[in-house]
């Protein structure tokens, strides 16, 4: 299921990218897809990946840190992260391209989803 909401997390090195497993990501950059399609960049959050030998933080912590979006997109999630966004309402999308096109692709699969 895709979520309905437009504020998602991207798990990217670069800003170009979404290319960061959700357990090494570093940051994630906030948008909000408009109703249109365009989207906002609202702000960069740092984060201290869960898959770290220093095991200084945990997949819990990414998971509140943002905790105020309905989706993630990422190049990859394991199966206990991914479950565990979905039990906090975060929908994880494995989507590894360019930003641009993985948000048109989420506001594609949006709109889908309304018409259903």
């Amino acid at each position: 299921m895709i979520f309905i909401s437009t504020k998602v997390a991207i798990a990217s090195s670069d800003g170009k990218f979404v290319n960061q497993h959700f357990g090494r990501a570093k940051q994630f950059l906030i948008v909000k897809i408009k109703e249109d399609g365009s989207y906002e960049f609202l702000e960069r959050r740092d984060n201290v990946p869960s898959c770290n030998p220093t095991g200084e933080s945990t997949t819990e912590d990414a998971i509140e840190l943002i905790s105020d979006v309905e989706g993630v997109l990422v190049s990859q999630v394991g199966p206990g992260a991914a479950d565990r966004l979905i039990a906090h309402g975060i929908q994880p999308i494995i989507i590894p391209m360019l930003i641009e096109d993985a948000i048109k692709k989420v506001y594609e699969l949006m709109q889908e989803e309304k018409e259903e």
